[in-house]
């Protein structure tokens, strides 16, 4: 919460204690232990701008009526030196509080002074946090999922720093495995057809159909012709792999950059193959996590996830119906599976880098791989709850009313350079986060490229863009804004200002809860729901009015909503036009 909150909520907090003793000091209650107080904005505020049940809570320690209680604290009660002009007493014992008009005209005046900073917080100092997202295999181009992944981690990565937390964002490049064996067979098969014919050589079901993948064969026959035909076939895969694999790699960092996303860490799962994941191996081995079977080496997931859900609270009934299963870690042919990687990788993040939590953005069908993710980690050692995992859910794409259909399996998905293509990339971000990643998007490709109030990125820029030219046309006609008072503040007191106002005192708190919760669709919410208070400011009131005291508070006004929205959406990496 904002400082001034903060303050708001102590003095009241303060001031409730102050008047429990004084109301012991001359016999109105009997003495007591005072219990702990809470202060709460009510859901009406009509109802104040702050309520407390603090005579609920004590009704039994000082065993007569809330509402009793309620009377002697406001008899009680000073509110001298305090940000409030007086308390009420409503229905069974609420005690609710009323803000003088000099806590809006603070309000302002931080937000004047703050700047950038105005909305950070403290509340993750000291803490390291790795947020890994999108992590597409480099098989294929990226698609929606990848898409949505990408605005989610990069966002919440934003909104958590602004937090104060230390934040490192991640991508985790699968280099290594059955999907690059997949991706050699399939640029193999397509190398093969250019010289055979696509009857002569079948690509497999199970295989890349994408036209991509003959687009790098085709590639690699410009420059090596049909000099690897006669090669043996693990040296032809290794080097159409070689030279796929870089480019790939290349334009998913261009179509990353593309989408404002530049990340700090590019983590190839390769480098875990040079001992990282021996090391796991041997520690799950030493803990009697593992056994052999068919030649492979097993992880006991059955056995352990049972024992972990079991200390969860989790009945014998319930896990029995998650059909668990038992995983290899190492193939017959000695392999690693991507089960054995992934448990490297996370340890290689939780304790060799040392970062306090990890967050991984994943679809929603891995949801099922959360819970044995977290008893591997409990297997070697390392406390589960630092690894958190943000599932999110599909996305449906519309336009025109109608869903626009995607297939992964012949190719024809539509991918994030598709995307971004047609829509603005301020739209695909602010679009991707209105909603809690655990909620299904219909996206409206359609409504996202609308340059109308309809469209709710358009409405926030176009908020942003009409204080500009409020603030230059003030300019044209010689007005130029001052430093203004708290007594000219003072007059900001109709209730659309007054909202205006408390509504931006609430903005530390916003981003604190987005950062908690994980949850950047708060964010999104915050800066329309603030674009709706201005212009609902701006059509009941004239900025330029005769009274020039009047004009500048006015015009401070429109400086803390022009920047706050701007702060936002700039956190977003989105834009904030002056013109539109």
């Amino acid at each position: 919460m904002s400082k001034l909150v903060k303050k708001a909520e102590e003095q009241i907090k303060t001031a409730i204690k102050n008047a429990f003793n004084a109301a012991f000091e001359n016999g109105e209650l009997t003495r007591g232990e005072i219990p702990e107080i809470n202060v709460e904005v009510p859901a009406d505020r009509a109802n104040g701008d702050y309520s407390s049940n603090a005579a609920l809570a004590s009704a039994r320690i000082f065993r007569t009526s809330p509402r009793n209680i309620a009377e002697a604290v406001k008899k009680n009660i000073s509110l001298d030196g305090t940000y409030f002009e007086k308390c009420e007493v409503a229905g069974a014992g609420f005690i609710n509080f009323f803000f003088k008009r000099d806590f809006y005209s603070d309000v302002v005046l931080d937000i004047l002074h703050s700047g950038e900073d105005y909305g950070s917080s403290d509340m993750g100092k000291g803490k390291r946090i790795n947020v890994e997202f999108v992590s597409a295999n480099p098989t294929g181009p990226m698609h929606m999922g990848n898409a949505r992944g990408g605005a989610l981690g990069d966002c919440l990565a934003a909104v958590l720093e602004k937090a104060g937390y230390e934040v490192e964002r991640e991508f985790y490049v699968n280099d290594a495995g059955n999907q690059i064996e997949k991706f050699a067979l399939s640029l193999d098969v397509r190398y093969k057809q250019l010289y055979l014919g696509e009857d002569a050589v079948a690509l497999p079901e199970d295989s890349y159909h994408g036209k991509d993948i003959i687009e790098r064969a085709k590639q690699f026959a410009e420059i090596y012709g049909d000099s690897f035909m006669d090669k043996p076939e693990n040296e032809r895969r290794k080097a159409l792999v070689d030279f796929a694999l870089p480019k790939n790699i290349a334009l998913m960092k261009e179509n990353m950059s593309k989408y404002r996303i530049e990340y700090d860490t590019w983590f190839l799962e390769s480098s875990l193959h040079k001992g990282e994941i021996a090391d796991v191996i041997e520690k799950l081995k030493n803990n009697g996590c593992t056994y052999e079977k068919d030649g492979a080496l097993w992880y006991r997931n059955k056995d352990l996830l049972t024992k972990m859900l079991l200390s969860q609270g989790k009945t014998e009934e319930e896990i029995e119906k998650l059909e668990l299963k038992d995983d290899v870690l190492i193939r017959q042919n000695g392999n690693p599976t991507y089960f054995a990687a992934d448990i490297a990788y996370h340890r290689n993040k939780l304790e060799k880098r040392s970062f306090d939590t990890a967050i991984d953005i994943w679809g929603a069908d891995h949801h099922g791989h959360v819970a044995r993710m977290k008893c591997a980690l409990e297997a070697i050692g390392i406390d589960s709850s630092r690894l958190e995992i943000v599932l999110m859910q599909l996305v449906n794409l519309v336009k025109d009313g109608k869903p626009v259909k995607m297939s992964k399996r012949t190719g024809d998905a539509i991918t994030l350079s598709d995307l971004l293509d047609e829509i603005p990339v301020d739209a695909a971000r602010f679009f991707f986060n209105m909603r809690e990643a655990g909620s299904t998007i219909d996206f409206d490709l359609g409504l996202a490229a609308e340059q109308t109030s309809q469209n709710p990125v358009y409405y926030c820029q176009y908020a942003h863009a009409r204080i500009c030219s409020i603030i230059k046309k003030a300019a044209g006609e010689g007005v130029e804004l001052r430093p203004v008072t708290k007594d000219e503040l003072s007059l900001l007191s109709s209730p659309e200002e007054t909202e205006i106002i408390r509504f931006l005192s609430t903005l530390t708190g916003v981003i604190e809860g987005a950062a908690k919760f994980r949850d950047v669709a708060r964010i999104t919410h915050y800066v329309y729901d603030l674009a709706t208070l201005f212009h609902k400011f701006y059509n009941a009131h004239k900025v330029m009015v005769e009274d020039e005291r009047i004009m500048q508070a006015r015009l401070s006004l429109c400086v803390c909503v022009r920047d706050t929205v701007k702060n936002l959406l700039s956190l977003l990496k989105i834009s904030a036009p002056e013109t539109m």
